[in-house]
This record gives C-alpha cells, sequence and structure tokens, in this order.
C-alpha cells in the first residue's frame, strides 16, 4: 500500500455498537468459520456458524468462538448447550458446505435439529456428546475451557480441543502436513461477503543472521 494514501481515524467511544461492528467485521478479514455442533441437555443436536472465532494457543490447545445472544438476555442455542452440557464440536467449513452452513444460521426454535433441516449427515463424536458433520474437512471435538461475559448479551467460548478429526486424503500421517487446498476451506469477509482460500502464497521468516546476509546482498 502506498503510505502517502491518507487513513480515517474512529474514536470506538464515540460510535454506535452497530458502527463498531460493521468497521471491526469489514477490517478483520478475512475470518474463519466455525460450523459448532452441541446437543441440548434433552438431547436435541444444534448447529450454528459463528466467523467471531479462531485459535489462540496450542498449548493448551484452545479455540475461541464470540456469542452474541439475544438482547432479553436469553442465551442462544448454542451457548445455552455448551452451558448444560460443557462440550461442543467446531468444523471448519469448506465451500461445499456453504449453503448449508447458511441453513443452519437460520434462527430456528431450540426444538429444531438444524442438522436434519440442512440434510447434514453426520455420526456420534468420540470424547464428546455432539455430532461429528462428516462432510466437514475437519472436526475439532472440544471441551469448555472458560466461558467470558464480555456484556449484557455477549461472551466468548474457550474450548479445550482434546481430538481432531482431519479428511485422510488432505493430511500425511508421517509429517502431519495438511493439504490446504484440498482442505478449501472459506473465510468471512464484511456484511454477506465470503473468500475461498484456494489462492495462496509462502513466505518463509528469515532467521536473524539471514536478514542480515540479505542486507549486504543489497
Amino acid at each position: 500500500m502506498n503510505p502517502a494514501i491518507p487513513h480515517t481515524y474512529f474514536d470506538f467511544s464515540a460510535l454506535t455498537e452497530r458502527e463498531r461492528y460493521k468497521i471491526l467485521i469489514g477490517t478483520v478479514i478475512p475470518r474463519p468459520v466455525a460450523l459448532v455442533t452441541t446437543v441440548s441437555k434433552e438431547g436435541v443436536p444444534n448447529a450454528g456458524p459463528f466467523s467471531f472465532f479462531n485459535v489462540l494457543t496450542h498449548a493448551p490447545a484452545i479455540v475461541a468462538i464470540g456469542v452474541e445472544n439475544y438482547d432479553d438476555m436469553r442465551f442462544k442455542d448454542t451457548a445455552r448447550n455448551i452451558r448444560e452440557t460443557g462440550e461442543f464440536t467446531v468444523h471448519i467449513v469448506d465451500d461445499a458446505l456453504v449453503s448449508q452452513m447458511e441453513i443452519c444460521a437460520i434462527k430456528f426454535g431450540p426444538e429444531v435439529n438444524e442438522l436434519d433441516v440442512a440434510g447434514l449427515e453426520t455420526t456420534p463424536g468420540r470424547m464428546v456428546g455432539s455430532p461429528r458433520i462428516l462432510a466437514a474437512p475437519a472436526a475439532l471435538e472440544c471441551r469448555r475451557h472458560t466461558t467470558l461475559q464480555v456484556g449484557a448479551a455477549r461472551e466468548i467460548i474457550l474450548g479445550e480441543v482434546i481430538g481432531v478429526y482431519i479428511r485422510s486424503d488432505a493430511i500425511n500421517p508421517e509429517n502431519l502436513h495438511i493439504d490446504q487446498q484440498l482442505m478449501d476451506a472459506i473465510g468471512r469477509m464484511g456484511g454477506n461477503t465470503y473468500c475461498r482460500t484456494r489462492e495462496q502464497f509462502d513466505v518463509k521468516t528469515l532467521t536473524k543472521e539471514q536478514w542480515k546476509e540479505s542486507q549486504l546482498i543489497k
């Protein structure tokens, strides 16, 4: 980017909640999408997508999802189910799953199994009670680690990853290299826009010695 191009500053204290939201989702891009499955204490499966999501650390292995509950303080199905069971499964969404993921985003009642409505085939979890979506390229089975209440209707759920399923043709079991092209993950942009991850490039961080050598060459 040309450093001569001016920038516009926004003081978040002077913005409305909606304005802050629009700026954040248009700036922090692309964001990975988690399609999260849970089960209620009555045994009803649930699925919902979240783009306020990422992995935070590997030791311990922690992922985070940001959940916006309802303004009247009612929990969304995902948040309530995790509070009641302490378990959930995060699925990485690929390009082929986008349409079914969007069905899971519809605000159905807690009695509705979004997985059935979206036509997503599942199998029981191995270490958790939440089901695993077979079509997802990867699924991270998680136990709730911490729930952070960050607003009247907003919380951040930290989950410890206790096991991962990865499609077998996309990973080399010897060196654990994962084929990013076969994963075909999508990312969330601003508004209703998504992106694909098929266009990629590699950048290797230099050691201090390599960087010094490169400066000498110049």
